[in-house]
């Protein structure tokens, strides 16, 4: 919304005959480059997507959406004599929910329960009509988070006190996006994790570069005048797909005060660490930002296999894990004093 009324407070203080010029460029870019830019938005990314084979111990689960599409999904119980807390696990773009388990097998040995889901579309989940899941998150995947947090409170083991969520890509994406109207999520992890503006607008910088070789128009276009254009695409690929893209980087503040960890790859060149870090810095208090040194996009797990583990087990521990009884008292009378 900031980038909106900034744009807005922009056109309202130029001249009259720049307004007419820009107006102009605008209406030549839509008309000359906006099937290029429908078209690359909807390319898919060529990389392997992790799948993972089923657990023998798991329970296998099927959810309803709310309006009606089955949901596939797996419950790994811990194997720890104490239950410290459940974990909502997002996927990333194409995996099964069987692929969390080199990302959570160390969280179910040390105490906690993790449930990963796949959103329509996606493993043996039921598809939407109309509707084809790309890389970009859409108000579809959203609401599969919803409906996997309504599983879990449903459940005869539900945990009062909430969860936490870890997810990975788009999967993190979705979950940090349902987070924010759904306190039940009580702190967040997220490998990978982008948004959509503060990603296309940049790609959008260098696909007209690639397409258009007049130097003085490209420097002449400041950054909210791409994403003018860019809206105005993802639009018309929302009415095509029945859907509607959310944008994260507009809403992500309203998580805090929960605890965010948004870990990312330095040599990611699919989401540059620039794109997330971004978004990082909207979000309030409290929050960290890790950058896997060498770790390319959703690859900061193999790079750096014990730390990650370690950093992400500790979060959970310190916002998620149940206290004794003596630590909660003291951590209500540290809030209300």
């Amino acid at each position: 919304m900031t980038w909106i009324l900034t744009g807005i407070g922009i056109w309202m203080s130029l001249p009259l005959g720049v307004l007419f010029l820009l107006a102009y460029v605008h209406l030549y870019l839509r008309w000359r480059y906006m099937p290029m830019i429908v078209r690359i938005f909807e390319e898919k990314p060529l990389f392997v997507v992790p799948r993972g084979d089923p657990v023998p111990d798991a329970e296998d689960v099927h959810f309803p959406t709310e309006n009606g599409r089955i949901l596939h999904g797996c419950y790994l119980r811990t194997r720890a004599r104490r239950r410290r807390g459940v974990i909502l696990f997002g996927l990333e773009f194409g995996s099964n929910c069987w692929s969390c388990g080199p990302y959570c097998e160390h969280l179910v040995n040390a105490g906690y329960d993790v449930f990963a889901f796949e959103p329509r579309g996606q493993g043996d989940s039921d598809s939407e009509p109309g509707y084809e899941p790309l890389q970009w998150v859409t108000d579809h995947e959203v609401s599969d988070v919803y409906a996997a947090l309504t599983y879990l409170r449903s459940r005869s083991d539900a945990d009062p006190r909430g969860v936490g969520f870890f997810g990975i890509s788009k999967g993190g994406t979705a979950g940090l996006l349902a987070a924010v109207n759904d306190p039940y999520i009580r702190c967040c992890v997220t490998d990978g994790a982008f948004a959509t503006y503060t990603t296309m607008v940049p790609y959008m910088r260098k696909w007209f570069r690639i397409y258009n070789d007049r130097y003085l128009l490209q420097g002449l276009i400041p950054f909210w005048y791409y994403g003018a254009i860019g809206c105005v695409g993802l639009n018309r690929i929302a009415k095509a797909r029945r859907c509607s893209f959310p944008h994260l980087e507009w809403v992500i503040s309203r998580i805090s005060p929960r605890p965010l960890l948004m870990i990312h790859g330095r040599a990611d060149t699919y989401i540059k660490w620039e794109m997330a870090k971004a978004v990082f810095d909207r979000a309030g208090e409290r929050k960290e930002f890790w950058l896997v040194d060498g770790a390319k996009h959703n690859q900061a797990l193999q790079v750096a296999r014990e730390e990650y583990r370690r950093r992400v087990l500790d979060f959970f521990n310190a916002y998620l894990a149940e206290q004794p009884h003596s630590a909660r008292g003291r951590e209500r009378q540290s809030v209300n004093v």
